[in-house]
């Protein structure tokens, strides 16, 4: 018996920013239009990487460590407002991801999304990236009244996948993804393509699983589906 089958997965789920999808580009142009606006010097793409996955507040606080509530209030609304405005134009599925999601299809296990990501932000983009069809669970960050690590919208995307939770694998790129996942009972994958940062002890997160990219989760179902 293969690892894979060893774990009986019969649903997948997804976090979104740097995990599913490249989507730092964006949130960083984002980020910069807001910055050049108040007067700060745009930053470099590599400063900011590793924060995407965090959200907001921590993407304006690695450009701007000394800022103030106030104004991290001022930097968090132009970031959103100019971010709706260019989410999705240079965004894509990280390497191997469209493999993996045409094995999913093709073993007839289903897919979906849980990220903190507002669902203003969040539905726009999978419509752009043409996954929305393919997806009976989207859960955003504002789908329910609590976000990750709660159990809340973890056990919601499992009601919509209509799979029990030892079955799911959950994938994410942060540490909250994984203890979310271990909270709700479902298979924990670290995707190690993600905006991982060299600060991160990945080693400490509850992972059951990691992978190095999206090929190798793909090679994953397939081996477990041939052997």
């Amino acid at each position: 018996m293969t690892k894979a089958e060893a774990f009986n997965i019969k649903g997948v789920l997804f976090d979104l920013d740097g995990t599913l999808a490249d989507t730092a580009p964006d949130m960083i142009e984002a980020l910069n239009i807001s910055l050049e606006s108040r007067g700060h010097p745009r930053v470099p793409f590599e400063q900011i990487r590793a924060s995407a996955s965090h959200g907001s507040i921590a993407m304006i606080k690695a450009a701007l460590p000394n800022i103030d509530e106030q104004n991290t209030a001022v930097m968090q609304q132009l970031l959103f407002d100019n971010y709706e405005l260019i989410n999705g134009d240079d965004c894509s599925l990280f390497e191997g991801l469209d493999r993996l999601l045409d094995t999913l299809q093709r073993l007839s296990i289903p897919f979906g999304v849980v990220t903190n990501k507002p669902a203003r932000f969040s539905r726009p983009l999978l419509n752009r990236l043409g996954l929305t069809a393919n997806m009976p669970a989207v859960i955003s960050g504002d789908t329910t009244l609590y976000a990750k690590p709660h159990t809340a919208p973890m056990l919601l995307a499992a009601q919509q996948l209509n799979v029990l939770p030892e079955h799911i694998l959950y994938l994410g790129d942060a540490e909250r993804d994984l203890v979310a996942a271990k909270a709700t009972n479902m298979i924990s994958g670290l995707a190690l393509w993600g905006y991982i940062s060299h600060e991160d002890d990945i080693h400490s997160w509850p992972a059951d699983l990691s992978f190095e990219t999206g090929d190798h989760l793909a090679d994953f179902f397939n081996i477990a589906q041939q052997a």
